[in-house]
């Protein structure tokens, strides 16, 4: 039963456990990017190695993040987050040893599977252990801090790199040990009582057979892999996403309950998660190469380049998402992902020799003013939308739709604008594809945000109600 408050000892502690749990999820979204120069060097892998590297994690946490949500609602959200933890933390054991880009990608897909399990279940522990009154103080302290912590990612990445790209893995061991000591002390167990005991196995299957094809074939026909290998798997990507809907809407016991999309404010704030996290996924991962390849930076300068993102997410979004409750999520909605695509035009003046002062710094003050006005109101808004004791699966949705949105991106945008192979060794052909990379990310942001402005409800969302009339949207 929801009955703790942010003022007591025991919601502080649970607050604790879902920010580092989800910061271990988040950061290692981030942080592996910062080293991805160095992998390829050491394991000798091309480009489309180190797509994998990042979308082999990301595909199968897009791919599983709602069973993961459903999992938790069934047999214990706690008990489904340690598990997760600890998941993760042995997937991450794995990716340190690697010693080839075949079976770090390999690893890299069971700690996704980790990830999957733990990145709902934080929330979802949230939203069901906290009072009503103090829901969204508590969700915008986790999303103020965990977006700071995903945004931490790159300068953390950068100093361990410096002894060796995998402590970037080998780090989340000591801190999933403390998640799953805090998580056992001190946060209640929770569930869905009324939830269906069956779980949806044919949903889980068929969407990530649907994502793992259509991003086998985005990044093999953009040069990574043969093309006819490519073409095929499209197709079954194809076949396989259209099965999930088909799965998803004649099953009892759905793993993604398509009423939920009912709600207008639940489907415009998940389109707007859609466009803004594709075109952070390119982000993050071409802005730490280009700072590297390009400006000559050294991966802790990378690192810390980034670093007023940090500090702006840390400082602001609780407060953004408060004033999201007072004049409604509308504004903030809008203004963030134009704050931030003005920050990416802004990046395109990185060239050799730039200066962090004048073509970094600014633009990482805009980007971090950006999200901060866009993380909390776009999580509150999702998770306002489905009753308590779907938060699991609210929580789900939302970031699957985020995570999908940055795989697919990730696997096709460099290939629209022309990297491929062992291009991110040559600085010039790096440099022209990244100032395209941003040109065309600003375009997503500015369309999130314009769609915010157009469908989003100004009044303020209200925790705990649900229903056609009552603000809603992500997590």
């Amino acid at each position: 039963m929801a009955e703790l408050s942010l003022d007591e000892a025991r919601g502080r502690w649970v607050l604790f456990a879902a920010v580092l749990g989800s910061a271990l999820a988040q950061i290692d979204a981030t942080v592996v990017n910062i080293a991805l120069p160095h992998v390829g060097t050491d394991l000798g892998a091309d480009f489309a190695g180190l797509q994998w590297t990042v979308n082999g994690y990301t595909l199968t946490l897009a791919s599983l993040i709602l069973l993961g949500g459903a999992l938790g609602d069934r047999f214990g959200r706690r008990r489904v987050f340690v598990v997760g933890t600890i998941w993760f933390a042995v997937a991450s054991l794995l990716c340190g040893l690697a010693p080839n880009i075949g079976t770090l990608v390999a690893a890299r897909m069971l700690q996704g599977i980790g990830g999957a399990l733990l990145t709902p279940g934080s929330l979802a522990l949230m939203q069901a252990s906290f009072r009503p009154d103090h829901r969204a103080r508590a969700i915008g302290a986790w999303s103020g801090l965990g977006g700071a912590a995903a945004a931490i990612g790159p300068f953390l990445g950068g100093v361990l790199v410096q002894v060796s790209w995998r402590l970037v893995f080998l780090v989340n061991l000591p801190l999933a040990a403390v998640v799953v000591v805090v998580a056992l002390r001190h946060v209640p167990e929770s569930f869905d009582r009324d939830m269906d005991p069956r779980l949806d196995v044919a949903g889980a299957v068929v969407g990530a057979l649907g994502l793992a094809g259509t991003t086998y074939a985005l990044i093999g026909l953009g040069g990574g892999g043969a093309k006819t290998a490519a073409t095929v798997a499209g197709l079954i990507g194809l076949v396989g996403l259209v099965a999930f809907v088909v799965v998803e809407r004649r099953s009892s016991h759905p793993m993604l309950p398509l009423d939920l999309f009912a709600d207008r404010q639940f489907t415009a704030t998940n389109l707007v998660t859609f466009a803004v996290y594709a075109a952070l996924g390119v982000v993050f991962l071409l802005l730490v190469l280009d700072l590297q390849i390009v400006a000559g930076f050294t991966p802790l300068a990378a690192g810390l380049a980034l670093l007023p993102v940090t500090v702006a997410m840390l400082l602001l979004s609780s407060r953004a998402g408060a004033l999201a409750q007072r004049i409604g999520p509308r504004l903030p909605m809008t203004v963030g992902p134009l704050l931030c695509a003005v920050a990416l035009v802004m990046l395109r003046g990185i060239g050799p020799g730039s200066s962090y002062a004048v073509d970094v710094l600014p633009a990482a003050v805009v980007l971090g003013l950006g999200l901060s006005a866009t993380v909390a109101p776009l999580t509150a808004t999702v998770l306002a939308a489905a009753p308590t004791r779907h938060a699991g699966i609210a929580s789900g949705v939302n970031n699957a739709v985020a995570r999908a949105a940055a795989l697919l991106a990730v696997a096709a945008l460099p290939a629209v604008v022309g990297i491929s192979g062992d291009d991110y060794r040559n600085a010039a052909v790096f440099s022209q594809g990244f100032r395209a990379a941003m040109l065309i990310s600003a375009g997503l942001l500015a369309a999130g945000g314009l769609l915010a402005a157009a469908t989003i409800r100004s009044r303020p969302a209200v925790p705990g109600t649900f229903g056609p009339s009552a603000a809603t949207p992500p997590a």
